[in-house]
């Protein structure tokens, strides 16, 4: 009973807030909870944006009197990554732009291509990893599956994408009896192609109504009743409502954990969950970003933008990754437009000032930070043990793993004065590797100035993570302070 009270306090439709102290907290649960693929969390992000006022633009369109000071805006690639931005009422092309960035996606199981399995009477199906996860995590675990569909629209003729969340327990790894694996718990292996395979069904439970493909009609694939199981076709036409599972063409589905992410500890002070790397940083730019759009947006020299990229899990180079064009593309777009409607259609400026705006702007890459183990604190640099609850931290690598630098930690420490915020300082052992962020991808293609921070959480890349609540509004106030103020705190600093 306890669960379910829990649960149904995480859902989309809850009552978002006890308290101002936990609103901040509550709404995370929220889009957490909606948000368990890139495609979802980018959705979600939309929604909000749209609520608070900001117009979607089109990468396959001019933007040329579309874009005006004072403006809000936002823009999707592969509806799995997004960049949003306000102009400012005193925008000139050459001027600063104050940017954040994260990433929507994390470590997962996808569906494969060709998925239908069968042994020993028991359905399952063939999942690849995507990206480093702690994949022993995932064993007995209640997973479900949510993505996106490519339906055939009759009426329109078209190929429709569609978002799908099947929100209920689908599928198990389970693991082996420790009596037939007496050495489990000092040494747990498996193979990840043949042993980290979900149980979904027993054959006897398969829908019997196969419907064969024609066979007058070439097709260059076999359909996707042939490639995959029909009864988890059957859920998703069901929820689509499509008349047959033959209308769907094609998906991209990922496996996630069933359970809710949830507030938990004595007192709410973590939060239970999968995907806080990185949808943490994504709410809390999406946040601050909407409150500072609507604070002095009239006096603002600058643009005030922050861009959550897909594929940083696995490198970001894709089209939709920190490695892309997107953002660069996005810039050179901007620093065209005077923000004057009539005076950018008529009289277009004959060249970007993509490299005056570059060399003014900065960048706060933000990605989750590893918060110190309590029982593991021979891994941890003695002097650099971030802690859950006490504010954003800053990651600092001298093998520029990670991008922050002196003139990055004067500005930084600025804003989080005035914001007051508690920050934190995180530099990885010298016999541990670190890993790292898009920061140094965007630094590297566009010279804007970076800095890499996050929020800190234990069990990264587990199925299940977690984080800390109060930090959350402590970043949504540094972003904040960031977006307001950077512009007048730019060239202050001498580099």
């Amino acid at each position: 009973m306890f669960r379910v009270t829990l649960r149904k306090l995480s859902t989309m439709s809850s009552v978002a807030t006890s308290s101002k102290g936990n609103y901040y907290p509550n709404e995370f649960i929220k889009f957490l909870n909606a948000s368990h693929t890139p495609y979802h969390a980018v959705h979600n992000m939309k929604l909000h944006l749209d609520q608070r006022g900001f117009q979607e633009l089109s990468e396959r369109e001019a933007w040329n009197g579309k874009v005006q000071r004072k403006g809000k805006y936002y823009v999707t690639r592969n509806n799995s990554s997004i960049v949003a931005f306000a102009v400012g009422g005193k925008w000139q092309p050459g001027n600063p732009i104050a940017i954040t960035g994260a990433h929507t996606d994390s470590p997962v199981l996808r569906i494969k291509p060709v998925s239908k399995r069968k042994t020993e009477n028991y359905e399952q199906v063939g999942v690849e990893c995507y990206g480093g996860g702690i994949w022993h995590s995932w064993f007995d675990s209640d997973l479900s599956v949510a993505g996106r569909v490519f339906v055939n629209d009759k009426e329109s003729g078209k190929s429709v994408s569609k978002l799908v969340d099947l929100n209920k327990p689908l599928l198990k790894i389970p693991t082996l009896a420790i009596h037939l694996d007496r050495e489990v718990n000092s040494k747990f292996e498996f193979n990840k192609e043949t042993q980290l395979l979900p149980i979904a069904g027993l054959t006897n439970g398969e829908s019997k109504a196969e419907e064969e493909p024609k066979e007058d009609a070439f097709s260059s694939l076999k359909a996707v009743v042939e490639r995959h199981h029909r009864s988890i076709l059957e859920l998703v036409a069901q929820q689509l409502n499509l008349s047959s599972v033959n209308d769907i063409e094609d998906f991209e589905l990922i496996l996630y954990d069933h359970a809710a992410a949830t507030l938990g500890g004595f007192h709410d002070e973590f939060v239970f969950s999968g995907r806080l790397d990185n949808l943490t940083s994504c709410f809390t730019s999406l946040h601050a970003l909407t409150l500072a759009a609507d604070t002095n947006i009239g006096d603002e020299t600058g643009i005030r933008l922050m861009a959550c990229f897909d594929h940083e899990e696995i490198g970001s180079s894709s089209a939709q990754g920190a490695d892309s064009n997107f953002l660069p593309n996005v810039l050179e777009r901007l620093t065209l437009l005077k923000g004057e409607p009539s005076s950018d259609v008529n009289d277009p400026l004959a060249k970007s000032y993509i490299l005056e705006t570059s060399a003014k702007s900065f960048f706060m890459s933000s990605d989750v930070s590893h918060a110190v183990h309590p029982n593991y604190l021979n891994k941890y640099e003695s002097q650099h043990k971030p802690i859950i609850g006490g504010g954003p931290v800053i990651k600092i690598n001298a093998n520029q793993r990670y991008m922050t630098n002196s003139p990055g930690m004067v500005l930084i420490k600025k804003l989080a004065d005035r914001a007051q915020v508690p920050l934190q300082l995180f530099v990885v052992s010298n016999v541990s590797s670190c890993g790292s962020t898009i920061g140094p991808i965007l630094a590297s293609k566009t010279g804007i100035r970076t800095l890499d921070l996050g929020n800190p959480i234990l069990s990264m890349h587990s199925i299940r993570e977690t984080g800390g609540s109060t930090d959350l509004e402590l970043q949504i106030k540094l972003f904040k302070e960031f977006f307001e103020q950077y512009s007048s705190l730019e060239s202050n600093i001498i580099v």
